[in-house]
């Protein structure tokens, strides 16, 4: 794993990033509320995505003032619009590196992290070959969503009554391909004892399946 910075957009972020011999995709994660480069549930779903051969990008959607500013308000967190702008520059900036530009891209997304990945996969429709959503708010996306296209996978824990509600919604306005699977037993933060096991093993088949070299 390498600490890298990631030019988004002229903001300059942190970011962790791990690519095995001979990758076969790159995957940048965009993490929930209040959440950094450093959170746990990514890190271990980036590690089973490393061990199937798959690059992965860690970075923090804040700098630092607006991290310390968002402990305190919680209001950054929510601006789906920035996230978005951050994680498209992302995106936007692997394809100017040597070892990433070939790759093709995938997106992760947490909580609000996940409406974050929908609205980039709709900006970036030519670069973005699939997308995982884990928690996630796809609501949020707005009026973004008609124009996925990505083949969208959203991960809800099997207790989330909220979370299944929502994503049901969002899924509705989604055109390109997509399904949601339960993990059961788990709540919205996937904190029970294989919850987030499952959530790994689906995104790891997700893009096994649909983020593939064109």
């Amino acid at each position: 794993m390498s600490d890298v910075i990631v030019d988004a957009a002229g903001t300059h972020l942190d970011g962790f990033l791990d690519v095995p011999a001979h990758a076969r995709g790159l995957v940048v994660f965009a993490h929930g509320s209040g959440s950094t480069r450093f959170s746990n549930r990514d890190r271990y779903v980036a590690d089973e995505l490393n061990l199937n051969g798959y690059a992965t990008l860690l970075f923090d959607l804040l700098t630092v003032e607006e991290y310390r500013e968002d402990t305190e308000t919680g209001l950054i967190r929510h601006n789906v619009g920035l996230l978005a702008d951050r994680l498209t520059g992302a995106v936007d900036w692997a394809g100017t590196q040597t070892s990433l530009k070939s790759l093709p891209v995938g997106l992760f997304g947490s909580d609000t992290g996940a409406a974050a990945a929908l609205a980039t996969a709709a900006e970036r429709a030519a670069n973005v070959q699939a997308i995982v959503s884990q928690g996630g708010r796809p609501d949020l996306a707005g009026n973004a969503l008609p124009w996925v296209k990505a083949p969208t996978l959203l991960i809800v824990g099997g207790h989330d009554v909220r979370g299944l509600e929502v994503n049901r919604h969002a899924a509705t306005f989604l055109r390109g391909e997509n399904r949601i699977a339960l993990v059961p037993g788990a709540g919205h933060t996937f904190d029970e004892p294989g919850a987030l096991q499952s959530v790994a093993e689906l995104a790891r088949d997700w893009y096994h399946d649909w983020l593939r070299a064109r």
